[in-house]
């Protein structure tokens, strides 16, 4: 069960944990996210997307 909001810094391929947790928090849908299964983030905006859907939405929105 995610129980731990996670800190994390996103860099270009990878991420820091700055604050132990197990999960973050999608900046589209709110869903949480397993640490394991983090896949999609923006570096510049410093947030993680849910999936390829959410990541595309903030993508056209950003235009």
């Amino acid at each position: 069960m995610l129980k731990k909001l996670a800190k994390i810094k996103y860099l270009p391929n990878n991420f820091q944990i700055l604050q132990d947790g197990d999960h973050v928090i999608c900046a589209i849908s709110g869903k949480k996210i397993p640490l394991e299964k983090l896949t999609y983030w923006n570096v510049d905006l410093q947030e993680a997307y849910f999936s390829y859907v959410e990541a595309s939405i903030k993508r056209e929105t950003k235009d």
